[in-house]
């Protein structure tokens, strides 16, 4: 062998027996020193549309399987065998998301509505590995066990490939907040690289867990993703669709060395890049454009059937209100301090009006019979809240201020009432607090508890008081009546939910689980407040999501839900092409060197 290749072969005992192998079965092939890669596109048939919105793209370690997931709804996930035409489909995949193959090949791991299951490549059925898993990712390590998210990004479990009990390996306050990113192994089970996010990935960080001493720190910013290669470096693609390679230490988990260039045009999404490698040494990865700080608006149905709302409106929006009558919206928009603003636009067509100039404009709330639009204004150490006419007529007056930041605004049915949330930056903050908007102002507790409460909602016929609060250990939506709010409470959801909205005729509340689902909890008739069903409708994972903050709304006839979404990169009038690159190793040499 080359000089390089027993560096290769010694990188490989490093790295575990079972990479090993694939590294001998590769040197083994038909490779004539000097011999450069071997580019091809791979092909799925039309009936397959390739999903790029989402983490769905998985290589076996042996090179001879290409697992993808399906657009379609509710897609499944596929198995491409090299030298066949045609993929498979695998049975009892439907929504899943995050294929991730065992270290032998013979398994593959994903997520599926908020548990962690395998199946075999040769076929069978799903077995369940964890039923708790918070978000779509996922490892699994050259010892055979997989590491999943449990709570968000704050807490990490590890559980046995083969099923059994599950331990915590990363349980960090810090990441509070944080949205959950892609996975990857290092080798002898030495810890993991993940991603973490900000919402919609305006900013992005990759980090390692040391999986010795259960601590993690922070490696690389504005990087969607990263891997370990069996050459000991590390792999990592930036937020332009940048592939990069750098030395890496992996008894301190530092980076060392320059990084170089390696690859271009790697589709990158919100919080990991559409790559996989093979340890027989190829490489495959969904050709486009890196990720976009701008966001479009998301119209969707009751059965999760979207479309941008207007391909045209592009921006960075950080909230959004539909009026009363359905027929307009009001944005939040900009991503830093002193350039947030509200604009407000028909819902179907039309340009958009700005309606505020102060900079520090944020969390629009229309008026009950939609002349005004109401707005927080940060105004430093505090924050007011602002309306203005909704068509720009008129000028801008204060309506409401507290002692305290502001963070959220519901307006009561009947235009008496303004319910604001207090900020939670601290432990046990974030109160409901009522102010009357004519006659005696003073605020009114209406929630305070040492616990956290979010999202205030008030019903349309003005008689229920929605809202999130942590004070079962997790976020659960919570109702009582309004405003006397202390004359009773009912829990609304069960194993988690946040971001309670209602319908326009108070029978259905909407709120997002634990899973990333949309949830619908009718109610039952008569004058007392009773939840008689509840019923998911789609899933939300692909859409920006705002831990603290209300991050969608509901069209008053119940029919349709607006969301905020990643602007998707270009990926060709084609459709999405997937790149195979055979010997990749060998170009990954050669760049390095130069």
């Amino acid at each position: 062998a080359t000089a390089w290749k027993r560096r290769f072969v010694i990188a490989a005992l490093l790295a575990g027996f079972a990479t090993v192998a694939t590294v001998l079965a590769w040197l083994r092939k038909e490779n004539p020193s000097g011999s450069g890669p071997s580019w091809s596109y791979v092909t799925f048939g039309d009936s397959i549309p390739i999903a790029t919105g989402q983490r769905g793209l998985a290589y076996s370690p042996d090179g001879s399987l290409i697992a993808v997931k399906s657009s379609a709804q509710n897609g499944r996930l596929w198995l491409k065998r090299r030298g066949e035409l045609n993929p498979t489909p695998i049975p009892g995949t439907e929504r899943a998301t995050t294929p991730v193959f065992s270290p032998d090949g013979e398994w593959l791991a994903f997520w599926r509505d908020g548990q962690i299951k395998k199946v075999r490549v040769e076929g069978g059925g799903a077995v369940t590995l964890a039923d708790s898993a918070y978000a779509p990712a996922l490892t699994w390590l050259d010892d055979g066990t997989v590491v999943y998210a449990e709570g968000g990004q704050t807490r990490l479990r590890r559980i046995p490939g083969s099923g059994g009990p599950s331990t915590v390996v990363l349980d960090d306050s810090t990441l509070y907040g944080l949205a959950s990113g892609a996975y990857g192994a290092l080798p002898r089970a030495r810890g993991i690289l993940f991603n973490t996010c900000t919402a919609g990935c305006a900013t992005m960080t990759l980090r390692v867990l040391d999986l010795k001493t259960h601590k993690q720190q922070p490696l690389i910013e504005d990087a969607a993703q990263g891997w370990y290669l069996p050459t000991g470096q590390l792999l990592y693609v930036r937020r332009d669709g940048t592939a990069m390679v750098s030395g890496f230490d992996l008894e301190r988990l530092q980076l060392k060395g320059v990084a170089v260039p390696v690859l271009e045009e790697v589709l990158v999404g919100v919080g990991f890049a559409q790559l996989a490698w093979s340890h027989s040494g190829s490489l495959v990865y969904i050709r486009g454009e890196g990720l976009s700080l701008d966001q479009v608006l998301i119209r969707a149905s009751r059965n999760g059937v979207a479309a941008p709302l207007d391909t045209g409106l592009v921006g960075q929006f950080n909230s959004l209100a539909i009026s009363p009558d359905g027929r307009r919206i009001a944005v939040g928009v900009g991503g830093t301090v002193g350039a947030l603003n509200i604009w407000v636009r028909s819902l179907d067509r039309g340009p958009a009006t700005r309606l505020s100039f102060g900079g520090q404009d944020r969390r629009p709330a229309w008026s009950p019979d939609g002349k005004l639009v109401a707005f927080i204004r940060d105004t430093g150490s505090s924050s007011i809240v602002v309306a203005r006419p909704a068509d720009g007529s008129g000028s801008e007056r204060r309506i409401a201020k507290l002692d305290r930041m502001i963070q959220e605004i519901a307006w009561s049915p009947d235009g008496r009432w303004l319910v604001l949330r207090t900020d939670n930056g601290a432990t046990g903050a974030g109160d409901l607090v009522g102010v009357r908007t004519s006659g005696d102002t003073t605020p009114v507790s209406l929630v305070a508890s040492p616990y956290t409460e979010l999202h205030p909602a008030v019903s349309p016929d003005g008689h229920w008081l929605a809202y999130v609060s942590d004070e079962s250990g997790q976020n659960e939506v919570y109702v009582r009546p309004f405003p006397n709010t202390d004359a009773g409470r009912w829990q609304v959801s069960t194993g988690g939910g946040v971001e309670p909205r209602w319908s326009g005729d108070s029978r259905e509340i909407f709120f997002i689980d634990s899973n990333d689902a949309l949830v619908a909890a009718h109610l039952g008739p008569g004058p007392t407040f009773s939840v008689v069903e509840t019923r998911r409708l789609f899933d939300t994972s692909g859409y920006i999501g705002q831990t603290f903050h209300q991050s969608y709304d509901v069209t008053p006839d119940g029919r349709f839900f607006l969301f905020v979404g990643p602007r998707l990169p270009r990926t060709g009038a084609g459709g999405p092409q997937v790149v195979q690159v055979d010997n990749w190793f060998e170009d990954l040499k050669a760049k390095v060197r130069q």
